[in-house]
């Protein structure tokens, strides 16, 4: 009977020590993964605030001004040319 115990906490103990030997090799390939992830997310925010500060230059009232001027030949209305239409 002791012998059958023994028999059974060795293979236990064994049976353990794999699925220990298993979660450590996953929770190593999760960590791999998660600082791939974190790098993705680290260029995507770099690229993010790039395109943010690229958007403000084309976006910025002198530059569409100058733009609107000259290849499109627009311009403020004169002071004549202005009706106010009143309700």
């Amino acid at each position: 009977m002791t012998r059958f115990i023994v028999i059974i906490l060795v293979i236990a103990n064994v049976v353990t020590a794999i699925g220990v030997v298993n979660a450590r090799h996953e929770h190593r390939q999760l960590f791999v993964q998660l600082s791939r992830l974190e790098h993705a997310r680290d260029e995507l925010n770099i690229d993010f605030g790039r395109l943010q500060l690229e958007q403000a230059t084309w976006a910025e009232a002198n530059r569409i001004d100058q733009i609107a001027r000259t290849r499109l030949g627009m311009k403020f209305p004169e002071t004549a040319d202005i009706v106010v239409i009143r309700p």
